[in-house]
């Protein structure tokens, strides 16, 4: 499983940015169990989760900090996951990874590259 997150730029305070992931997997580990989702690591803090998606139930586990600014969806089709991000704030400012589980309750094994989110106040 390759995870391709992309999207990521210099914004400004209030400003929206959609990231996107893009999923390839040749061996079929990611069934409709699986879970995809979004963590971000902001400069010198620990990495943290954002949300989440059932890739076959939609169900979203998410953050209610986060809830009304960040939305998570999906296109099982294209396999490609995204993240709406609406009212940025300068605490915002994070290197973006999209993750996959092959289920709830597992660990997230599959992590892509990472997408670098600035925004500027």
């Amino acid at each position: 499983v390759q995870l391709q997150a992309s999207g990521g730029g210099l914004v400004q305070a209030g400003d929206s940015l959609r990231l996107s992931c893009s999923a390839s997997d040749a061996s079929g580990r990611l069934s409709s169990d699986a879970l995809m989702g979004w963590f971000r690591r902001a400069p010198g803090k620990e990495r943290e989760f954002v949300v989440s998606i059932g890739r076959g139930t939609g169900i979203v586990y998410g953050r209610d900090s986060m809830k009304g600014r960040f939305t998570i969806s999906k296109d099982n089709g294209k396999n490609t996951l995204y993240l709406q991000m609406n009212s940025l704030k300068p605490e915002d400012t994070a290197i973006y990874y999209c993750a996959a589980a092959v289920a709830p309750g597992k660990p997230y094994q599959y992590w892509g590259q990472g997408t670098l989110v600035t925004v500027s106040s």
